[in-house]
């Protein structure tokens, strides 16, 4: 008797490679749609010894499109609109890939920073965003009396 290993997933690899050459292939058959899709920058958070740094990218949405705020429960928010370019209707379009619309990303901030000199600058697409850290307190001293 020949004994045949057992591999539960061994065909769907080139279940999954099928998939997607039918996808692809439905993809290029279909008409373009002109939809608003869902715009959502990427953020880079990070932080040094004296900062904490919020860098979302912002191709294509103006300066003065882009509103931070933050609230009093110690939320930062970015909100903006990416919008479209007016509607060229002599063109036909092969493909469309650019997502336009309105955005919203919330960051939820340690207590530690000087919320009150957050410092916000827009520069060739990209948003960055600088709030510096409050000195820690020094833990006080109390001295317990033994009895």
């Amino acid at each position: 008797m020949t004994l045949v290993r057992f591999e539960p997933f061994r065909g769907i690899e080139s279940m999954l490679r099928r998939f997607n050459e039918l996808f692809d292939e439905l993809d290029r058959s279909l008409p373009v749609r002109f939809e608003l899709g869902t715009f959502s920058p990427r953020v880079d958070v990070s932080e040094d010894e004296h900062n904490v740094y919020i860098q979302a990218e912002l191709p294509g949405v103006a300066k003065e499109d882009v509103k931070v705020t933050i609230s009093k429960d110690g939320v930062l928010t970015i909100r903006g609109e990416k919008k479209q370019e007016r509607k060229v209707e002599e063109r036909n379009f092969l493909r469309v890939e650019r997502t336009f619309g309105s955005f919203s990303r919330s960051f939820m901030l340690p207590e530690n920073l000087k919320t009150d000199q957050i410092d916000a600058r827009f520069e060739n697409g990209v948003l960055t965003i600088t709030i510096p850290k409050a000195e820690p307190s020094k833990p006080e001293e109390v001295e317990v009396k033994v009895r």
